[in-house]
């Protein structure tokens, strides 16, 4: 198991105890960020863009 493995596993147990386990795309997301594919705060913003709804008026 690689240092990349090992930083994810820790970070799913984590979550695990919270009844939060991370999804394969949460995994694959972290990877990204852990090889420098993606900035972490990259990675935040494009979560917050995903997740915020804009209200139509």
């Amino acid at each position: 198991m690689n240092r990349s493995d090992i930083i994810i596993e820790n970070v799913n147990a984590t979550m695990s105890m919270e009844d939060m386990p991370l999804s394969q795309s949460d995994k694959q997301r972290i990877q990204e960020c852990i090889d420098g594919k993606v900035s972490f705060q990259e990675a935040v913003t494009l979560l917050i863009q995903k997740h915020t709804h804009k209200q139509a008026v």
